[in-house]
């Protein structure tokens, strides 16, 4: 057990959960440096730089683009609470705990909210969605790009061209998948996009950038009550990420400081080679789960989200202390599964510099002799050999080299 009195000296985890992420060591180093006042003229102006990385990271030229003092809930509370008021209806698609999160955050405002469903693993048709808006004045869709709880990416453009039919407002949670998947704002033409820093981008956990297009922000300027949240309302808030800085409330700046050491990162490697990198990761981690006998719960490689990879725990063995060997042992953190598939399912997570060759390989390796240990039977190094093969003729790539 901890002592209280002791000296703090966590244990070093190889972070492979769906969040969050193991950090470079430049990272570390920009927590370390002096904090200043939040209205300090030096830090005022070094927000701008931090909004401008973000910008590049989301692709948008968005004027209302800022992360949000909160975890990624709270950017699901941020994106939702400003465009919604009692009496609207809005769709939100539902396809695993935190699509679900979405529509429970709408709920609360006395909006009329309507779910599009679809089985856990599955994307949401978004037929269905037009068909549930049809004869009804949506103010807007939902959508979760990358759903954390299974591990399912959804194609954006169908759902913006059932929202532009609907002449509804698109949001788009990004928690998962900024960063390591392809995504551009502007271009997709996504209204409100929200993520989290502590899985693809590789910065601490607790902040959630967010991005608003200028449409939308009129929707929001042309309210006809107040914002019912006063701390995530956004045009109080953008009153200090904006021109005029004025106060609001005091973020964290050692976060803000490591969010624009890993927004730096990001764009030293550029978005596409990140999502390459992402992309050729989960190919290997997926050969060797599947050489071993491990079945995957997304079906559909189509479906399949690059920064998580859901999997079936083997008939026979106990997952929890699978997990329980694999922290223990080897020192690595994987994530169970969420509501109805918390005992069935391991989530196993590649995330911005956690998402490299090295740990693909030694995660694959640890899995593999503990699931002996447990006697299930495996072909000798069948999981190492099926991921090598995937990388035989790709080239290493650095994440976040020392400067």
């Amino acid at each position: 057990m901890f002592n209280s009195i002791e000296d703090l000296n966590p244990p070093t985890r190889l972070m492979l959960t769906p969040g969050p992420s193991c950090m470079s060591p430049r990272v570390y180093r920009a927590l370390a440096t002096p904090i200043v006042g939040h209205v300090d003229p030096w830090f005022t102006e070094f927000m701008g730089s931090v909004q401008d990385l973000l910008r590049r990271v989301f692709q948008t030229e968005n004027y209302l683009t800022f992360p949000v003092s909160a975890s990624g809930s709270g950017g699901i509370e941020a994106a939702v609470v400003n465009f919604l008021e009692p009496g609207d209806e809005a769709i939100v698609c539902v396809n695993g705990v935190f699509s679900e999160r979405m529509a429970l955050v709408a709920e609360r405002t006395g909006a009329k909210i309507h779910r599009v469903s679809a089985p856990f693993g599955r994307v949401v048709d978004a037929e269905d969605v037009r068909r549930a808006g049809q004869g009804r004045k949506i103010k807007f869709v939902g959508l979760a790009h990358g759903e954390t709880s299974t591990g399912v990416v959804s194609k954006i453009e169908p759902f913006r061209k059932v929202a532009d039919e609907l002449g509804a407002l698109l949001i788009v949670d990004s928690v998962a998948s900024l960063v390591g998947v392809p995504l551009d704002v502007d271009r997709q033409n996504i209204d409100i996009c929200f993520s989290g820093t502590q899985k693809a981008i590789s910065a601490p956990p607790g902040m959630a950038p967010i991005t608003v297009s200028a449409r939308a922000e009129n929707v929001l300027r042309n309210r006809k009550s107040k914002v019912q949240s006063w701390y995530f309302d956004l045009t109080t808030v953008m009153n200090y990420w904006g021109k005029e800085r004025t106060y609001h409330h005091t973020p964290p700046i050692p976060l803000i400081y490591a969010l624009h050491e890993a927004l730096r990162i990001v764009l030293e490697e550029g978005l596409e080679a990140s999502w390459e990198r992402h992309r050729q990761n989960q190919l290997a981690l997926i050969a060797g789960l599947e050489a071993m006998g491990i079945n995957l719960f997304v079906q559909n490689p189509e479906n399949r989200l690059a920064t998580v990879t859901s999997v079936m725990i083997p008939s026979g063995i106990d997952g929890a202390r699978v997990k329980g060997r694999l922290l223990n042992d080897f020192n690595i953190e994987i994530a169970g599964g969420l509501g109805d598939f918390k005992s069935s399912m391991w989530r196993i997570g590649l995330m911005g510099y956690s998402s490299q060759r090295a740990n693909v390989l030694l995660f694959l390796g640890a899995l593999e002799r503990i699931l002996l240990d447990e006697g299930m039977k495996l072909p000798a190094s069948a999981g190492i050999a099926a991921a090598a093969s995937v990388y035989a003729h790709v080239e290493p790539v650095p994440v976040g080299q020392e400067k």
